[in-house]
């Protein structure tokens, strides 16, 4: 069998082969350098793995960004954001230069080389829900970095390059980014016994009147989850305002679980009190709130294999959510 030297391979890049936008030769440790940055989302975590300074591996993709005459990574406060160009850049090179890494036995151990998965959500499904399925990749060498937020910034901050995948509570509009269903989220009206004594069956009969009354406990003023329950149960508008306000679910849990008041939570996050009956659904309409929640990434196939491991056992996980 005729053995073929890796720069033989007409995939693999070698030091002729053009930069975008036909501006000269690329050099292949530069471009090593760009893919562990763009792979790992900073100089200094590139640095690291190719056993660089950091000043060494900015003055290299300095070097890449005039010769291609693009800037290839946006500077952020913490990390760098791939630009189109690099993204561009990393699907051409990223197979050829693993392959002649392997091929020149320069590759590293896969819990070495594969750089940090980064995901995105809302903080309470982060920490009740997929934490806890992503606790064996763990042990396995798999490296996380998770970041809690809001929908809207996240999904900008996933375009930017930011992340790897982002837990959405709505489809993302458009075709910068792809998605797929991960989990539908209950919507229930629930209240310490304290107040459910004092209600009784009348949300049933009476509709919202019933509980004029009671405190109204809710994560922003705007109160949205209550407003969109509401309307699809009730009908109506709502039209009061919140006595107390936490910008986080926990906080609007706890404080309810403690009788402040009654507030709308996603069926998941209070399970264990339904179960113990320290909250009490106030009405159980046939027909509850449901949201869709959503597992956003950018289109492509990821550099990262960890990234597809993750992605998997999510989808798998929330096949039983």
């Amino acid at each position: 069998m005729r053995h073929t030297d890796p720069d033989d391979r007409a995939d693999v890049p070698r030091p002729g082969t053009a930069l975008p936008g036909g501006t000269g030769p690329a050099d292949l440790n530069l471009l090593r350098t760009f893919l562990a940055v763009y792979r790992s989302g900073s100089f200094t975590a590139a640095a690291g793995v190719l056993g660089l300074s950091q000043p060494t591996v900015t003055t290299q993709i300095r070097s890449l960004e005039r010769q291609t005459g693009r800037e290839l990574f946006e500077r952020l406060p913490r990390g760098v954001a791939p630009t189109t160009v690099a993204h561009d850049l990393a699907a051409r090179v990223a197979a050829p230069l693993d392959l002649l890494a392997v091929a020149t036995g320069q590759d590293t151990a896969s819990h070495e080389r594969a750089a940090p998965v980064h995901l995105a959500g809302p903080a309470e499904l982060l920490c009740t829900r997929v934490l806890p399925a992503l606790a064996p990749l763990a042990a396995d060498g798999v490296r996380l970095r998770v970041t809690p937020g809001l929908t809207e910034p996240l999904l900008d901050e996933l375009r930017a390059g930011r992340h790897d995948m982002v837990i959405a509570t709505y489809r993302p509009r458009g075709r910068v980014l792809t998605a797929v269903p991960l989990m539908d989220e209950e919507f229930v009206l629930v209240a310490a016994p304290v107040w459910a004594d004092r209600v009784g069956d009348r949300p049933a009969d009476e509709g919202p009147a019933a509980l004029h009354t009671v405190p109204l406990i809710t994560y922003a003023e705007d109160l949205p989850i209550a407003r969109r329950y509401w309307r699809h149960v009730f009908g109506g508008r709502l039209s009061r305002s919140a006595a107390v306000t936490v910008p986080d679910l926990c906080g609007v849990l706890a404080a309810v679980t403690a009788g402040a008041g009654f507030t709308v939570l996603p069926r998941y996050l209070c399970e264990a009190e339904l179960a113990s009956g320290a909250l009490v659904p106030l009405h159980q309409p046939d027909d509850p709130p449901i949201n869709t929640a959503y597992l956003a990434q950018r289109p492509g196939r990821p550099a990262n294999p960890d990234v597809t491991r993750v992605r998997d056992l999510l989808l798998e996980a929330g096949r039983t959510w």
